[in-house]
């Protein structure tokens, strides 16, 4: 396990507080270990929704675009557009 060097403050309401030492005692943990725990899950369920995004976006099929000299001509005349 990492050296712990961070310290933060959470504050809970009592009947959150004490559904946390219960699970604490019942798992012989300490506090801190489970709030530890929780944190780690939700990062990691953040880090699993990008990885599906990316792997969604590279598996989508490819957009079908003209010549460069025809995207040249359509980015002028949207600019043109734009900005008269």
């Amino acid at each position: 396990m990492a050296r712990l060097t961070r310290r933060t403050q959470v504050l809970l309401d009592e009947r959150r507080y004490q559904r946390l030492r219960a699970r604490a005692a019942a798992e012989r943990t300490s506090v801190g270990a489970l709030v530890r725990e929780a944190v780690d899950r939700a990062l990691e369920s953040d880090r699993d929704a990008d990885v599906a995004s990316a792997e969604a976006f590279l598996a989508a099929e490819p957009l079908p675009v003209g010549e460069p000299e025809e995207l040249r001509d359509e980015l002028e005349s949207a600019l043109t557009r734009a900005h008269p």
